[in-house]
Order: structure tokens, then sequence, then C-alpha cells
């Protein structure tokens, strides 16, 4: 994958005569005239030829065709140019993530959809009145199903009990109309009723699957948004002092020093770019643990989650559950009558509708099983090959096309002349970087900005983590005890959500409490720190005497 756009690169390194140190006829300054000139600069001021060096503060001293103010402007836009690269990088996998997470969301509310409307083409003609007049119900489960995908703060199975709830309700009366039934009468009824599982085992059974399908759909869509978002706000982090002249060092001293022919060391550039993106580079573990738990919910979701089979049934374990409800109509509505009693016999009359309507229900629903398959495979791709990103950005900016050749490691710009490059190259991340020959980083002094967002893919990858094994997760609350950054807002709620399920099947997140600082416990310590005082206070007596009796 190529993070890179190389055009300015390749400028940099434009061929021109190369000059010794030991020229003794100034050489012509039209090669670095041209460059200068090509990045915007005015030429006025600009040295026909070579002149002593000893004004420069980033490049050698040597003969050069730089002046003070040159080296600086060459400073300036070497910066410019390196951020512009790594927001060119961030850019490439931003649109990778967004690709993906568009491609699912696309085909999940796609399928959300038609389960919707195959209920609103369906059940007119098949239930009459039973849908008619609770049209509202379906509407409010579908709405709540999408808000909750989208990240609203809502309890999953909450809701659907509510559902369930709510139709039994309607559907009672609807099935009694002989009867005037009270709100009071309906509480006393789905008590009585739901220990006898009207609507059989469709409401325990679709909790189970649509809670775990929905779960990993909205945790594996926000995966993809909180990478991209983590890599927009890294790629906008700014170069350092140091960072900024080692840059220049590198790309524009070999032009001052009339060698604009001689491309800079491998590891020289390895050296540059690894203290440059030093920050950068620790993203790695975290960055990595993000990628692999999208790849394993990718697998439950076109694998055990089943969500094509799951989401795109909805209305299909709806009817199928009405249809229970109404074959055990009679027994259920005896069983409540016996507990809860009698209700009043309605004035209004009776209707007919229901046994009009009432029957096997033959719904079908339309599989898009392979165009999961393939978009889990597409995405597994994609990740895979975005795992290492943070620590081949170096290697993939000191590329061939950029440094020398190993054939010429001896022939190259080593940062003072042209010749051999012979520092070891530092490894990757911060704490590697506390003996880089070529960039000055203060290992002690982390980029916050870049912590935080450490702690973002933390959070993200914890939550994969849960719904993986099909639980939910309160992220404010259980990332309390990570939240060394500083950031009060480091988890925001359409993002991680806020509440827990309180359902006997949500598995809750273990609490621990934290020993009190008062009470019995201080007033130990208190008691525990006398003795030491007293001894210190004969101490300082006993020399204040040694002082006396001299």
């Amino acid at each position: 994958m190529r993070f890179f756009p190389w055009g300015f690169w390749l400028l940099c390194v434009a061929s021109a005569p190369a000059r010794g140190d030991s020229g003794s006829k100034a050489r012509s300054c039209a090669e670095v005239r041209q460059l200068y000139g090509a990045k915007g600069f005015s030429l006025s001021g600009v040295p026909q030829a070579e002149i002593s060096g000893e004004h420069l503060r980033i490049c050698p001293q040597g003969y050069t065709c730089c002046t003070s103010e040159m080296e600086e402007n060459f400073a300036n836009k070497s910066r410019s140019e390196f951020e512009a690269m790594m927001k060119e990088a961030g850019r490439s996998v931003q649109t990778a993530l967004t690709t993906q997470h568009r491609s699912f969301d696309s085909y999940f509310q796609d399928l959300l959809n038609k389960s919707e409307k195959a209920l609103y083409d369906a059940f007119p003609s098949i239930y009459g009145e039973l849908y008619t007049q609770n049209m509202k119900v379906f509407k409010d489960l579908y709405s709540e199903l999408r808000r909750y995908y989208r990240g609203s703060n809502i309890n999953l199975e909450e809701a659907l009990n509510e559902f369930w709830t709510r139709l039994l309700e309607r559907l009672f009366k609807l099935m009694n109309p002989q009867y005037h039934i009270t709100d009071e009468y309906l509480d006393c009824m789905v008590k009585h009723a739901e220990q006898h599982k009207p609507f059989g085992e469709v409401p325990r059974d679709l909790k189970v699957k649509a809670t775990r399908a929905f779960i990993a759909a909205r945790s594996y869509a926000q995966g993809f948004l909180v990478g991209s978002d983590v890599v927009k706000k890294v790629s906008q982090v700014s170069l350092s002092h140091e960072c900024t002249r080692a840059i220049m060092k590198l790309m524009y001293c070999p032009h001052c020093r009339g060698m604009s022919n001689v491309k800079p060391c491998n590891n020289y550039c390895l050296n540059v770019v690894k203290g440059c993106l030093a920050n950068q580079a620790d993203l790695n573990t975290e960055w990595k643990y993000l990628m692999d738990s999208l790849v394993v919910v990718a697998d439950r979701i076109d694998g055990p989650y089943n969500v094509d089979t799951v989401i795109g049934t909805i209305h299909m374990r709806i009817a199928e559950a009405i249809s229970n409800l109404q074959e055990n109509k009679d027994s259920i509505t005896a069983k409540v009558f016996q507990g809860c009693g009698n209700p009043k016999i309605s004035t209004k009359g009776s209707s007919s509708e229901d046994k009009k309507r009432r029957g096997k229900v033959a719904l079908e629903a339309k599989s898009s099983a392979q165009a999961l398959e393939m978009l889990v495979l597409d995405a597994k791709g994609n990740l895979t090959a975005l795992k290492t990103y943070w620590i081949t950005l170096p290697g993939s900016l000191c590329s061939k096309k950029v440094t020398a050749s190993a054939a010429a490691d001896d022939k190259c710009w080593n940062g003072m002349t042209k010749g051999s490059y012979l520092p070891e190259v530092m490894g990757d991340g911060l704490a590697n970087q506390i003996n880089n020959p070529e960039v000055e980083v203060d290992i002690t002094k982390p980029d916050m900005t870049i912590r935080q967002q450490i702690m973002q893919l933390k959070i993200m990858t914890n939550r994969l983590g849960n719904a993986n094994i099909g639980n939910d997760v309160d992220f404010q609350d259980a990332s309390d005890d990570m939240s060394g950054s500083g950031s009060g807002d480091s988890c925001p709620d359409d993002v991680c959500g806020k509440r827990l399920s309180k359902s006997p099947s949500t598995r809750q997140p273990e609490t621990h409490a934290i020993p009190k600082q008062s009470g019995h416990g201080v007033t130990g310590a208190s008691s525990r720190s006398l003795p030491s005082a007293f001894l210190l206070f004969l101490w300082v007596a006993f020399i204040a005497a040694q002082h006396l009796w001299r």
C-alpha cells in the first residue's frame, strides 16, 4: 500500500553536478537556484557561486550555496512538506477505514430496512386490525433498533422486552373485544400470561440472537470510525523543532553543499524519520490490537452471530410469535382469567376480524449472506494490510526512490558529506530514541495528543472484545482506571454508549471498592508514625545538648 507522494522527494534529489570538499574553484549554484525558485522563493540574494558557510546553523559549515535566509526557508519548507506528507499518508488509511465502514453500514441498514418493509407489506393482509391498529408498536421497535445501532443510549434488551409487552397488551385486547379491559387489568394479564409464554420461545430466542448481532454490528462499525479518527488526529500533530532541523539536514543540506545528485543514506534517513515519528510509533501495539479485534468480530458477524439471518428475518420471527399467540389464545385467556378474574363485558360490539385473519404466515426472507461474506473478506484483507502502518511509515518514507541503494551505501549523503553512514538504526518508539544520533528526542515527555489516541484505541479494543462474547460495555465507567492521559472526554457517548443492561442475561462488569482513606485506617497510620516522630525529637535534643556541652 502506497502512503506517500514522492514528487517532492524526487525534486529534492534532482540531478546536479557534485562538488567535493576539496574544490579550489567556487562552483556554480545554478542547481540550487533552480530548486529554490521552484519552491516559490525569490532568487534575490541567492549566490551565483559557492560561498563560505560559517553562517550556517543546520547544514555543515563548508562551502555552500545557501545563505542564512535560504537555510531558514528550506527548514520551514521541509517542515511543511513533511507534515503534508504525513497528512496525505493518513488520508490513505482514513479512506480505507471509512470505505469499510460505509460498505458495512450500508449493508446493515439495508438489511434492517428490508425486514421492516417486508413487515409493512405483508402484515396488513395477514393480520388486518391486529396490525393496522398497532402499527406504531412495530415502527417503534425498528426505530429503537436503528437508534441503538447508531450509538444512542439505549438498553437493547429492555427495548425488546418493552416491544413484546406492548404487543401482548394490544393483541390481548383485540382478541377479546367482548370485554372491557382496563390498564390495571393489563398489568395483571402481562404478569400471568408471560409465565405461560404466549409468544412461545420467540421473544427469548430473538433477544439472545438479536442482542449479540446488534452489539457486534455496532461495535464493528464504530471500530472503523474510531480508527479513522485516531489517524486523522495523529496526522495533525506538529513536528518538533529538532525534527524540523533533522529533516532539513537530510533533504536540503546536500543541495546547499553542491551534492544535489547524492541521495541520503538509507540508515541515515531511517534514524531521522524514526526520531521524528517516535511518538507515532508508540501507537503500534494498540493499533494492532484494534485491527485484530475488528477481524475477530468480523468473523463473528459472518459466523456464529449470523447477522444476515438474524437481522434479515426479524419480521418473520414477529409473525411466528403472533401465530403462536393466536394458536394458544383460548388457553392463555383462560389462565389470565383464572389469575386476574373475569373482566367486565364491553358494551361495544365484537369484531370478527381476528377470525378472518387467523392462520399460518407465509413470509420469505431473501438471503444476502454472500454479500456479507464478500464484505468481511475485503475488510479482513484491508485490516491485515493496515496492522503495521505506524511502524512501517519510516521504511515507506525512506524507500529506494528517496535513499541510496545498498550498493551505493558508501557514496550517499550521511549528514555531513558523501560517504558511508556508520551509526546503527534505532528501534521503533519513543523509548528507543534515547541515543538517536540525528534527532534530539526527550523520551520523558510523550506527546499528549498521541497518548490520548492510544487510550481511544484501548477503549475501542475493549469494546470489541466484549462484543466478541456478546456483552455490551459502559466505557465511561470501565475506563476510569485508565484515564491517566488527563482527558476527561476520552470516550464520547456516541462512541461508547452509557447504559448497561440490567437484564439477568447480560453480564455486568465487575466493580471493586476503593479502600477508604479515613477512619480507622488513617488513625492507625497516624498512631504508627508517633514513635518515629518521638525518636526524631530525642535525636534533635541530643545534638543540641552536645553543642551546649562544648
